[in-house]
């Protein structure tokens, strides 16, 4: 596939959303609190104090309907998904740019694999394990 030039996706970079979504769900335990129980409410309120505001200044009303779908605080899934998504181009974003920039590195799951050394060698020297 690579002789014909195209373009693989990583099956590592595949795997971490799993291993992310688990990593999310691991984090939640620890703490006994789902996500989104703390801000909700305080995020719907707000929501709602603007849609109010928007209707003072337009004289216009929203409906029942647009203000529930507007103004809903994220849910659990909702954090979830916006995080994964977060990580995920995140991730794509540093293997492609160390794929683009080193000549060297010929596809992008190498550039995956580097991108992984190159955190676990500059954690450990942050943590002062090596050299």
């Amino acid at each position: 596939l690579l002789e014909k030039g195209l373009l693989i996706i990583p099956d590592i970079y595949l795997n971490a959303g799993g291993v992310t979504v688990s990593y999310f769900e691991w984090v939640k335990n620890l703490s006994h609190v789902r996500f989104g129980r703390v801000g909700k409410r305080f995020e719907e309120a707000a929501f709602d104090r603007m849609l109010t505001a928007i209707e003072a200044a337009t004289g216009r009303l929203f409906s029942e309907e647009d203000r529930h779908r507007i103004a809903r605080g994220a849910d659990e899934v909702d954090l979830v998904n916006s995080g994964l998504e977060e990580t995920m181009i995140g991730a794509y974003h540093q293997i492609r740019e160390l794929w683009k920039r080193d000549a060297r590195t010929e596809d992008l799951r190498t550039a995956a694999f580097l991108n992984a050394l190159h955190k676990i060698a500059r954690t450990y020297l942050e943590l002062g394990i090596f050299p």
